[in-house]
């Protein structure tokens, strides 16, 4: 895999797929701290443009760095501008999925300048303060009650909600992250253990990474095309919490994807990819 050194030198690598035409969209992964292979080629996008997956430090090929306060989000965002740097790109197609979306979204805000097209995957809204309340993810679960493995996954939302959530009830809620709880959907899960560096994850999102008011003024002088993608039934970022993700931006365009949950490009890669590549085309 390519390699480029950080700020810090720390080595950082990335994958590119497909053969698309056109400049390589660089995809920045969630989890938080989860390797870019769960990205796989976005359901079938990489058909139509380059994608370039970054593995963030300390995730998949790239080197874990030698300060680990470093893994929190705010500190990866000159990870970011050091490839933009090593690609020699005026700007970048920017693409963050979930957690990756914070980074993303940090980015953006520092370097308006530097944004092509922004498309935000089911983003996490830590970063902006608009995190969804336990009442509306409970309703976003509870649209999944017609399913068999609903009322133990209901029972395991409850113990997440009120905070006293065992590994156990974390492991339970995984359904609610697919909008079917098929073959494909428990092989994508099935990596998630071996990709993810939870020591790093416990960083990323800790104390001081995130100052929403600055992000979201920030936002403000993005004036390059923004896609907000939301799956229907996604439990973390409903789609009335991408709204207003989507609302922070002068020039962006809200996505629902039916049927989807929090890996829409899994959940029905042709919807997935057909939205995506309008957009980036």
């Amino acid at each position: 895999m390519p390699t480029f050194a950080a700020a810090d030198g720390t080595a950082l690598a990335y994958r590119v797929l497909g053969a698309g035409i056109g400049d390589p969209v660089v995809c920045l992964p969630g989890g938080p701290m989860r390797a870019g292979a769960y990205l796989g080629d976005l359901g079938g996008l990489a058909a139509h443009r380059p994608l370039l997956a970054l593995d963030l430090r300390g995730t998949g090929e790239s080197a874990e760095p030698a300060d680990p306060a470093t893994y929190r989000c705010d500190r990866q965002v000159a990870d970011v501008e050091a490839l933009r740097a090593h690609l020699g790109a005026d700007r970048l197609e920017l693409l963050g999925h979930s957690a990756g979306a914070s980074l993303a979204v940090k980015y953006a805000a520092a370097h308006p300048h530097r944004i092509g097209r922004l498309a935000l995957i089911t983003p996490s809204a830590r970063s902006l303060a608009l995190d969804p309340s336990p009442g509306e993810r409970r309703l976003a679960v509870a649209r999944r009650s017609a399913e068999s493995w609903f009322p133990e996954v209901s029972l395991a939302y409850e113990a997440i909600a009120n905070r006293h959530a065992t590994s156990a009830d974390w492991a339970a809620v995984a359904p609610l992250y697919y909008g079917r709880w098929d073959a494909a959907a428990k092989a994508h899960h099935a990596t998630e253990a071996v990709q993810r560096n939870g020591k790093a994850a416990r960083v990323y999102n800790s104390e001081g990474a995130f100052d929403p008011l600055r992000t979201r003024a920030g936002l403000a002088g993005v004036t390059a095309p923004v896609l907000v993608l939301a799956g229907a039934l996604d439990w973390i970022t409903p789609p009335g919490v991408a709204s207003a993700v989507a609302a922070l931006f002068p020039d962006a365009a809200l996505e629902v994807q039916p049927g989807a949950s929090h890996y829409p490009w899994v959940d029905d890669p042709a919807a997935f990819t057909a939205t995506v590549a309008k957009f980036l085309a």
